[in-house]
């Protein structure tokens, strides 16, 4: 049996680990991020949650431990996106036409890359998490070390969906575009909306009903949703409001995300068998 994706799948992380400059960037920037955005702004919103009523028998978490879950998700978000670009990069110099030419079947090109992008984003978060811990975030608080790793094993299992979907729009992006400006001018008009119409740093509850409605419908909330009830439990408060999930939640969460990333693949790869390489 022909497993080709497992070809593409082990070009690209080698490409990913050999350009050492992208992968430390990869890896450190969101934990930079994380330290210096998250710990300037806990601060503030840290103090006007202790001026809002608690709930008894419910723990207050610091504005550091909310907007790390925004953190992972914002990094998967940018590192999935920007993902497709070395489709783009082998069609612009050639290598594209020697895949396509070879045995390979065409979906294995998508299913190899959405499987190296998924990797990648399990490897960020796993830094984002141990960093997070460094500085003083209190994710998995009061978990035991079985408990731990399933929340852990959770986080990885929204993460790789989410992952994957975005991989598989940014390919069909980078299959559809001719030039580098062209990919970066879409994707970089999709990151914006995508992480600000989220639940990433604040409450949508406080959103206009129509910025409300449209965080309802991106699969970044649900990726959010599903990380802090992993990581942070499934009741607590933060910046002064009280945050419920049920199992209902979650399950719906990563019904949404499952339902977009089969999407997103079937149309990538009806993207991938139509694309004509000259």
């Amino acid at each position: 049996m022909n497993y080709g994706f497992v070809t593409i799948y082990r070009r690209d992380m080698k490409r990913f680990f050999r350009f050492k400059t992208q992968l430390f960037s990869s890896l450190i920037q969101p934990a930079l991020w994380l330290a210096f955005f998250g710990v300037a702004m806990s601060g503030n919103f840290d103090r006007l949650g202790a001026l809002m009523p608690g709930v008894p028998g419910v723990e207050a978490i610091g504005y550091l431990t909310f907007m790390a879950a925004g953190v992972i998700a914002m990094t998967t978000l940018f590192t999935s996106l920007f993902g497709g670009f070395i489709l783009l990069f082998d069609k612009n110099w050639g290598l594209m036409r020697e895949i396509m030419a070879s045995p390979i079947p065409r979906r294995d090109i998508i299913i190899g890359i959405a499987l190296s992008g998924m990797t990648k984003a399990w490897i960020q978060a796993t830094i984002i998490i141990l960093f997070g811990l460094f500085l003083g975030v209190d994710f998995f608080s009061g978990y035991s070390l079985l408990q731990a790793v399933l929340a852990y094993a959770g986080i990885l299992l929204f993460v790789g969906m989410f992952a994957v979907g975005f991989l598989c729009l940014s390919a069909t992006i980078a299959l559809s575009m001719e030039s580098p400006e062209g990919f970066q001018g879409i994707t970089t008009l999709l990151t914006m909306p995508l992480f600000f119409v989220s639940n990433a740093l604040y409450p949508t509850t406080a959103f206009p009903k129509i910025m409300q409605d449209l965080a309802a419908l991106n699969p970044l909330t649900y990726l959010i949703t599903g990380i802090r009830h992993f990581a942070i439990g499934n009741d607590f408060m933060a910046i002064g409001i009280h945050f419920q999930t049920t199992r209902i939640d979650i399950i719906s969460s990563f019904i949404a995300l499952l339902i977009f990333t089969s999407v997103m693949f079937a149309i990538a790869q009806r993207t991938v068998q139509k694309v004509v390489i000259t």
